[in-house]
């Protein structure tokens, strides 16, 4: 393998507080070093000057949708998309089919990230068995498997009791809990935030009662048992205040917050646009502006862009039976940017936000910079604009409530294990 030495780049790595005019030199798919006007006579060069240089991005809430349902979605697609968007580390979601809730399903998945996969692949497996809520999948098992955490994403463990149980589980084994927190019983047969659009759109809502209620149970779980909770895509007012007070008390807790959420109110509904249909739904402007908080002030600790991949067939129907989800791997570092040009966070707290953050709420061995680590990188260029374009995403599907959307921000080098995966000219 090549070496390479990266020169002149700003480079930002929150896991070091290092935020300095660098060069990066890399052998063997480590980084060798990290210092000022190193040299390599050796070494392929690639001039970062005026870019930004950071560690890989890491997404923990991805859906591949592999195996099963490779039309919407598969690993190699889903992992292009994350390369294109910077991402070198991906969490893929359990709800597959069949679902990954054993370690044939985690092989399978790690096999094909190897030879198909255009960066990490850390699978999650399910809580319970086929996401049934009825009997708890083998933790033990998969996380022997390569699953760091556990999540039935899409359908809540409803019943409170074997969600004590499976936390009580997965502690011994350091695994992490993610929560989709969602009370059914109140969502009832809403299909969008229940307010004073999904009156006058004449759509039945959901209330915010039904995410912070699901919360505020799985925080008190998780300082019953001690186990590590993660909770997934936080949308309300409450629930960002719930996790808030947890942490002050100690709790074992940690979230993560969407690009949509923090960028999108539930007015993207009019017009029935159910490219703005996911689940949990897209808040009032009260809600969003508490997760812009909950960011900067440390309450969210990652960004992560549930990334659904759904056919068109899927979306291009009525609003009550579209289904839930968009994809986001694409537009979520220049919407995260989005916060620093409008001040909401600094560059550093974003770059940790897409890094150390996720990587420690999961505990991956990704995230960082670190000399003779795995040379997982992203270079940035802050200044680049373009404009969102769905036809040219490189997921298979294309649904998107940022069609359009003129973006400022874009990864233009991913390098994966010091190999170069993906090059904007």
């Amino acid at each position: 393998m090549k070496a390479m030495l990266i020169r002149g780049g700003r480079v930002v790595d929150p896991s070091q507080n290092l935020d300095d005019i660098l060069d990066i030199l890399i052998q063997d798919g480590k980084v060798a070093k990290c210092g000022k006007q190193l040299k390599d006579s050796q070494a392929e060069i690639i001039d970062a000057k005026g870019k930004l240089v950071t560690p890989g991005l890491v997404d923990i809430h991805v859906h591949l949708r592999d195996p099963g349902l490779e039309y919407k979605e598969d690993i190699g697609s889903g992992t292009l998309s994350a390369v294109a968007g910077g991402f070198t580390s991906i969490a893929c979601m359990p709800n597959t089919k069949p679902v990954n809730d054993n370690h044939t399903i985690t092989r399978y998945i790690l096999e094909k990230a190897a030879k198909e996969g255009h960066c990490r692949v850390f699978p999650i497996a399910s809580i319970t068995k086929g996401l049934s809520g009825e009997s708890l999948s083998e933790l033990g098992e998969l996380r022997e498997a390569g699953c760091y955490g556990a999540s039935d994403d899409g359908k809540p463990v409803g019943n409170s009791e074997m969600m004590r149980r499976a936390m009580e589980y997965a502690r011994p084994f350091g695994m992490t809990i993610i929560s989709h927190a969602e009370d059914l019983s109140l969502v009832g047969s809403g299909v969008m935030n229940e307010g004073p659009v999904s009156t006058e759109l004449g759509l039945k809502g959901i209330p915010w009662v039904a995410e912070d209620a699901a919360t505020a149970r799985d925080i008190m779980l998780a300082e019953l048992t001690g186990c590590h909770l993660h909770v997934a895509h936080v949308s309300t007012k409450g629930s960002v205040e719930l996790i808030r007070q947890a942490k002050r008390r100690g709790a074992p807790v940690t979230c993560e917050a969407t690009p949509h959420h923090f960028t999108l109110t539930d007015e993207a509904v009019r017009g029935y646009n159910t490219n703005a249909k996911m689940n949990p739904p897209l808040r009032s402007e009260e809600d969003r502006l508490a997760i812009c908080q909950g960011l900067a002030d440390g309450t969210i600790d990652a960004i992560a862009t549930d990334h659904a991949p759904h056919h068109i067939d899927e979306k291009n129907v009525e609003f009550n039976i579209a289904m839930n989800g968009v994809v986001g791997l694409e537009t979520a570092l220049p919407l995260t940017l989005k916060l620093v040009q409008d001040r909401v966070i600094d560059l550093n707290r974003a770059i940790e936000l897409l890094t150390c953050g996720p990587s420690e709420a999961l505990g991956l061995p990704v995230g960082g910079l670190q000399v003779g680590g795995d040379a997982d990188l992203t270079i940035i260029d802050l200044d680049r604009k373009w404009t969102v374009a769905a036809s040219q995403l490189n997921s298979k599907s294309k649904n998107t409530p940022f069609d359009g959307w003129a973006m400022q921000g874009a990864a233009v080098c991913t390098i994966v294990a010091g190999e170069i995966v993906y090059k904007l000219d």
